[in-house]
């Protein structure tokens, strides 16, 4: 019989226990490796799952690759912006993906991460694109069950987002709180699982929040998530506009507003 706790993903779980591989064993080893110098990652870091802003700041010369990142997966591109420092890591898409490089970031001095994910409406928040503060994720992915016991969400860290939320009202961009549906597999979105997620109050589809949030409950982590709603998942032609610059400015807006009203919370 296979399903519920006869599933290996449901087996052999000891979550308070320490892991064997480690991340500062493998950033050890990769600065070994290529001659890297043990260089602290910016106090604020950012997960660009569709790697829009990183091709954004590349581009236009307002970022420069980070050397001393030493992932052998990903690469980082710092910038400035307002009164802050960012690094962002483009494409790590997906719950592992994503909570791999998390890791590593905090390993790496990290204080603050934020992420900023595209993602499909489910429930209508009027015309795309916009974003989300994810308060809670659904979790329909396999990350997260190894960091946290099984419930249906993993939650956000409810003072960041309620920070991020009121540093952002009134600006220029539509933010709304909310919860997201986090899937490993964005091409099993049926009509069944859509409705189900839609019944459970989510407002959106994504690939990384609930395995982020589950990380930063059980490390004790300051992460926050955004979903970037672009699309009713190509249903219909001309889908996916972000808007200017594939949404690398409201994505910088966005950051500088979050680090202003999160800062003190981390200090």
């Amino acid at each position: 019989m296979v399903g519920g706790e006869s599933s290996p993903l449901m087996r052999h779980k000891d979550f308070a226990a320490p892991s064997v591989f480690r991340p500062e064993n493998l950033l050890r080893e990769a600065r070994r490796q290529r001659n890297l110098p043990n260089e602290g990652v910016p106090a604020i870091c950012v997960l660009d799952p569709d790697g829009d802003l990183v091709r954004y700041l590349l581009r236009s010369g307002e970022g420069r690759k980070f050397g001393g990142w030493a992932c052998y997966h990903t690469e980082m591109v710092g910038f400035e912006a307002g009164d802050f420092r960012f690094g962002v890591v483009g494409c790590a898409v997906g719950a592992s993906f994503a909570v791999l490089v998390a890791e590593q970031l905090f390993a790496s001095g990290c204080e603050l991460l934020i992420s900023i994910t595209s993602s499909g409406q489910i429930a209508d928040g009027g015309p795309t694109p916009y974003f989300i503060a994810i308060d809670r994720a659904l979790r329909d992915e396999g990350t997260s069950h190894h960091y946290l016991p099984p419930a249906d969400f993993a939650e956000g860290n409810t003072e960041l987002v309620r920070l991020a939320m009121a540093g952002l009202a009134g600006g220029a961009l539509r933010v709304i709180q909310g919860a997201t549906w986090t899937t490993d597999a964005p091409y099993r979105e049926t009509a069944a699982a859509i409705a189900a997620a839609e019944a459970a109050g989510v407002l959106a589809v994504e690939m990384e929040a609930a395995a982020l949030y589950a990380f930063a409950t059980a490390r004790m982590r300051p992460v926050l998530c955004f979903a970037h709603v672009t699309n009713q998942m190509a249903q219909n032609e001309g889908d996916f506009e972000k808007g200017a610059a594939d949404g690398a400015h409201d994505a910088i807006a966005l950051l500088v507003a979050t680090a202003n009203a999160c800062g003190a919370a981390i200090d």
